[in-house]
């Protein structure tokens, strides 16, 4: 194995990514993938049935999201190459969003951040309560 200079070390340093520099494009990506409409979008074209869904499926799938968020949201996941959009021309217009294999790779994670969720709310908000309850009392008493 050939001995690396320092100049080399600091050289390949600064093309190495790392997200916990504010300057890193990974961190301006990973605050892309863990928005909560991202995640939310990702996991429902994860379960859909035939691998895609139209946009107003979409829609009704994920209560709450605006439909202006909907549409911002699907442009950055084509745009990263997380999702694909093909338009049929048909009366009116069909278009569907779908995973690519980029995509597929994150839902993994999201879904199971998602799955994660579901299943640990309750206890969460337990220690929510408690922990509410608790900075209450010693707010009183200060």
């Amino acid at each position: 194995m050939a001995t690396r200079t320092a100049a080399t070390r600091r050289e390949e340093a600064r093309y190495a990514y790392d997200a916990f520099l504010k300057e890193c494009p990974t961190s301006q990506l990973l605050a892309r993938i863990s928005d909560k409409w991202v995640g939310l979008i990702v996991a429902a074209l994860a379960g859909a049935e035939d691998d895609s869904m139209r946009y107003s499926d979409l829609g009704r799938k994920i209560p709450g999201v605006s439909q202006k968020m909907l549409t911002q949201t699907l442009r950055s996941l084509e745009r990263d190459g997380l999702v694909t959009r093909t338009v049929t021309p048909t009366v009116p217009v069909r278009v569907d969003y779908r995973l690519t294999a980029l995509g597929s790779s994150l839902a993994c994670l999201l879904t199971s951040v998602k799955q994660w969720a579901e299943n640990h709310f309750d206890e969460v908000d337990a220690h929510r309560t408690a922990y509410d309850g608790a900075t209450s009392a010693t707010s009183a008493t200060a």
